[in-house]
């Protein structure tokens, strides 16, 4: 039996935005033994105001809408065995087309993402790895990272809601603080990151890094990769790699080859790394598997009971250690938590993480020799059709992109910047999306750079 903790000394969490497992995996039945689409036989459908809605492929690269996600959305959505999807997305944009709706079914053909259906076809799927809370992206990266939100599943609603919480637990940061593990976070265009308290203390800040610094380790002697990284990808336009609707899909599959080409193109380092590549939560899109019951992490409950896992989202285990199967254990977020405490003896993350199944089982005897060494990904989709889509400017920022303006509001107030500077932002920040999210990003680099 492989010893874990000499075999895997780096750990990467690459977690993007809003995908359900049906989204993105579940036409990978054709190769792998998953619960996928037609897993039962015939395409699932839904029924709704006369009209069938089937799952079925060619899922839009670009959406025009952020289908909703809140606890309130998920609640409906999840009704009668995850079969309220098109009502929600009826009662939340009344005026939709039948077409557009039918979006909320559909799904991503074998093939047609290059770097997540390779990666998916080389390496171990998860198919039971469900969202921690059938909410949206906040109190999800709050669960993977420290294993709570603090009973909040509710977000800032905009520039001018900021309904900031105070972000106080104990983290995964923390906890390999305290056992002097060396962890770094590598950001795009903004650490999410920041939400926790702990991690604007300046010796916690300084382990923030652009993505230029990332593939600079990454090309590096092996012993000094840090032993855990989170990578953010950018979640604000014209260049955002999140997948995060309506931004371009294929820039959240550059990324992800990025990060691949990356690790894979240095053999010493490769050879000891884990790779965990991730959803935060569904986004609204269809998924045919009812999630489970769980337990609360700890005593907050203040605006949920956290008893029911979230949709199911797509996760990957990528490593020479692991095998191209399939991985059916019942998993959240915090799997990813009890996996790291087991490997590297850390202090307790909550009830959640202590009960929370882990994927240690996955790993194989002796390290594969076989896995791509090279990925690719252009302008044109895998299946033959090109497609030239323009890169646009954020035209009205999605709930996600306004929470984080908010977050950056508090953020500044931590950098003792001049009083006419904070003004002449928001001044800036009132003239529309885009200087919003300019602001937000401004904001973050001054901090960065007072270190």
């Amino acid at each position: 039996m492989v010893d874990l903790k000499n075999a895997i000394r780096h750990v990467v969490l690459l977690m993007f935005e809003n995908r359900s497992f049906d989204h993105l995996l579940g036409d990978l039945q054709q190769v792998k033994a998953i619960d996928g689409i037609s897993s039962l036989g015939a395409p699932r459908k839904i029924s709704f105001e006369g009209v069938d809605y089937l799952q079925e492929p060619g899922a839009a690269r670009i959406l025009t809408s952020d289908l909703k996600h809140e606890a309130i959305d998920v609640a409906g959505q999840l009704s009668q065995g995850n079969s309220g999807f098109i009502q929600d997305f009826a009662r939340a944009f009344p005026h939709a087309s039948v077409e557009a709706r039918r979006e909320v079914m559909r799904y991503h053909a074998r093939g047609r993402l290059p770097a997540l259906h390779t990666l998916a076809e080389a390496y171990t799927v998860c198919d039971r790895w469900f969202a921690s809370v059938p909410g949206p992206t906040w109190p999800n990266r709050l669960f993977a990272l420290s294993g709570t939100s603090l009973g909040r599943v509710k977000m800032p609603e905009g520039f001018l809601n900021w309904n900031l919480h105070w972000y106080d637990q104990t983290t995964l940061f923390d906890r390999l603080n305290q056992k002097h593990i060396p962890w770094k976070v590598y950001f795009n265009d903004f650490p999410l990151s920041f939400l926790f308290v702990h991690q604007l203390e300046r010796v916690n800040a300084a382990r923030h890094h652009s993505m230029n610094q990332f593939l600079h380790d990454a090309a590096g002697r092996a012993e000094d990769f840090p032993a855990f990284s989170l990578i953010e990808p950018a979640y604000f336009q014209p260049h955002a790699t999140d997948d995060h609707p309506p931004h371009d899909i294929l820039g959240g599959q550059t990324l992800l080859a990025q990060v691949y080409n990356a690790l894979r193109g240095n053999e010493e380092l490769w050879n000891s790394t884990l790779l965990v590549v991730l959803y935060d939560e569904h986004g609204g899109f269809y998924d045919h598997v009812v999630p489970p019951a769980t337990v609360a992490p700890d005593h907050h409950t203040e605006e949920f009971a956290f008893d029911q896992l979230g949709v199911r989202v797509p996760a990957l285990l990528v490593s020479p250690w692991v095998g191209n199967g399939v991985f059916s254990q019942t998993m959240d977020h915090t799997s990813l938590l009890k996996f790291l405490i087991d490997l590297w003896g850390l202090g307790p993350l909550g009830a959640r993480a202590a009960r929370a199944n882990s994927f240690a089982s996955a790993f194989l005897d002796i390290p594969r020799a076989d896995s791509p060494e090279q990925l690719f990904v252009s302008g044109t989709l895998a299946g033959g059709r090109s497609e030239t889509v323009p890169v646009p400017r954020d035209v009205q920022l999605s709930g996600h992109q306004g929470a984080m303006v908010a977050l950056s509001h508090a953020v500044e107030s931590m950098a003792n910047e001049a009083a006419e500077t904070i003004v002449q932002r928001l001044k800036h920040a009132l003239t529309g999306a885009q200087s919003q999210a300019d602001v937000a990003i401004d904001r973050i680099e001054k901090f960065d750079s007072m270190r």
